[in-house]
């Protein structure tokens, strides 16, 4: 997903909410219990175990688990907070996901609950009146595939509605824009502008530039669109940490972390502001990665509150804006198979490039060619346990070519992936591949079976970080509206207990996090939550409804319900 133009998501980042959450922090006790739980956790083994009661110290380390009786005993004078018989599960990991952009969606158009072009217009041209001073109208979330267009729209249509300013809009996936003809004046983008290498301009029949720029063509116009101010980033982040903890999220995975980005994480790890744990990934290679990377991987910084050991790099785009590269045509459009981001000799630099620092590689991968790509350089790559062992994942695996999951296993591959993006995708994704691949996509229960670990997250604001979807997509296959009758390919559906270890240990093994996140085990962070409803006796298919009482992060408390 492109780290600009982004902007929407059903959820809305109120400022209560973050009010709330800083006012939940408050000082630990040299030793604290919690009593009276419906405790859940996975242990390194798989198994799941139930507890009473859960203790942990000033520095907000777990120090006992299990009955009260137990716990009790090793904890003599400690303060005791009742639960009156909660659930509590450990704090939930989302391993990928923007976190500046879920921030900057309530400054920005949202356009992900427009169902037709008419009333996108609508939006965009509302938005500009309520925003006169803004130079640019800057937004996220429209769909082409939901308005049945058929088509993609043009910028025409958005000079209908705004003429006098630079509308730049991302599409839902990230992976496509929509501008209109001031924006496409302001960047260049003429008749003469050449397709860059991976990306696509859209053009009219006459050969001129309709309005939409697909994947690298997208940087065009992204070269100019303002960046965010410091106070803009600063209010984003608030704004995202504020959201994951009344979801209960208690580490992030930032696919795509910036210099600026980068700074201020540091600085609000070193001010203790930093709410929620990120593993975060240096965007791409170049000269920021130059920058980032002089003092090698940062593998623990604040207390284990930030860490940087990663680069993202892309592979391809996207499904929906037919940008993700594929073996063969597309099923619904016989001339196109998508766009590699790289020739396979200038991906495998770039990735050697990055191991040669000791970083692990993390590559956005959509179609089955852009897959096969990253796992033919990853086969020709991992050539020492050495770097076999720094974990490198591809980011979303959604549509593998059925023999190439094995493949995962036998290099060394993590497969990241997100399960609402089939429960998003399932209404067009046979139109664009077919039955036949299919089998291969969104195949999470394929690579379980094999003994690949999944990390789960849901990349926001693509989709919403809310974790229970992720795990009620996960589990029934089926959107909120209990569609389709039975699960989309259900054969691929986890269960309750996979689930919540794909969100949980599995996510923070792919991190190198597992001895000390993703389970409410004796030395671990006290990284947990308190829900509403019993995740394993809730019918899976209202897992989505479930809300977070509590979060506590590092034995705190970061969040409590209104």
């Amino acid at each position: 997903m492109h780290t600009r133009g982004f902007v929407a998501c059903r959820l809305t980042v109120f400022a209560l909410a973050a009010a709330a959450c800083l006012a939940g922090i408050g000082p630990a006790q040299a030793a604290t219990v919690i009593d009276h739980a419906n405790g859940y956790t996975l242990t390194a083994d798989n198994t799941l175990i139930q507890f009473q009661s859960l203790a942990f110290s000033e520095q907000g380390k777990i120090l006992a688990v299990g009955s009260a009786q137990e716990v009790a005993a090793k904890t003599p004078g400690a303060q005791h907070i009742d639960l009156h018989g909660k659930t509590v599960l450990p704090g939930l990991i989302d391993a990928h996901g923007h976190v500046f952009m879920l921030g900057m969606i309530e400054t920005q158009v949202s356009l992900r609950d427009s169902n037709s072009l008419a009333a996108a217009q609508k939006e965009v041209a509302e938005y500009a009146r309520r925003n006169p001073a803004r130079p640019w109208i800057i937004g996220f979330g429209w769909n082409q595939a939901i308005w049945k267009l058929d088509r993609f729209p043009t910028a025409k249509e958005l000079d209908s509605v705004v003429a006098d300013r630079p509308v730049w809009l991302s599409r839902v996936d990230g992976h496509a824009g929509w501008a209109n003809s001031r924006a496409l004046q302001l960047a260049g983008i003429t008749r003469a502008s050449k397709d860059p290498v991976g990306g696509r301009i859209e053009r009219d029949s006459a050969g001129n530039p309709s309005g939409v720029l697909v994947d690298k063509a997208m940087d065009l116009m992204e070269a100019i669109v303002p960046p965010p101010s410091a106070a803009e980033s600063r209010q984003a982040l608030d704004a995202a940490l504020a959201s994951f903890g009344r979801l209960g999220l208690t580490s992030v995975h930032d696919a795509g972390v910036s210099p600026a980005e980068d700074a201020l994480y540091r600085q609000y790890a070193d001010g203790g502001r930093l709410t929620t744990r990120v593993y975060g990934m240096i965007s791409d290679v170049g000269d920021n990665f130059e920058k980032m990377s002089k003092n090698g991987p940062l593998h623990s910084y604040g207390h284990d509150f930030y860490a940087l050991p990663a680069v993202k790099l892309y592979a391809d785009g996207a499904l929906g804006s037919r940008g993700a590269a594929l073996l063969a045509p597309y099923s619904d459009a016989p001339q196109a198979r998508g766009l590699l981001f790289q020739s396979d000799a200038a991906m495998r630099a770039r990735i050697d490039a990055i191991l040669q620092r000791g970083y692990q590689v993390n590559v956005h991968a959509i179609g089955d060619a852009g897959n096969r790509q990253i796992i033919d350089s990853f086969q020709a790559l991992l050539t020492s346990p050495q770097r076999v062992a720094l974990r490198n994942r591809i980011e979303h695996a959604q549509v593998v070519a059925a023999g190439d999951i094995a493949r995962f296993k036998s290099i060394g591959i993590v497969p990241s992936m997100q399960p609402t993006h089939a429960t998003s995708d399932k209404n067009m994704a046979e139109e664009r591949i077919g039955a036949e691949r299919l089998k291969g996509a969104y195949a999470w229960r394929s690579f379980l079976q094999q003994g690949s670990r999944i990390a789960c997250g849901s990349d926001f604001p693509v989709e919403s970080p809310n974790p229970f979807w992720g795990i009620h997509a996960a589990v029934t296959r089926q959107d909120m509206d209990g569609m389709p009758a039975g699960g989309w390919h259900a054969e691929q559906a986890l269960s309750v207990k996979e689930a919540l270890r794909c969100f949980t240990l599995d996510a923070a093994w792919a991190a190198h996090q597992e001895t000390t996140l993703g389970s409410l085990e004796t030395g671990k962070w006290a990284d947990f939550i308190v829900v509403d409803q019993d995740l394993f006796r809730i019918s899976p298919y209202d897992i989505y409804k479930m809300k977070v009482l509590q979060t506590w992060v590092a034995g705190r408390q970061v969040y409590a319900a209104p």
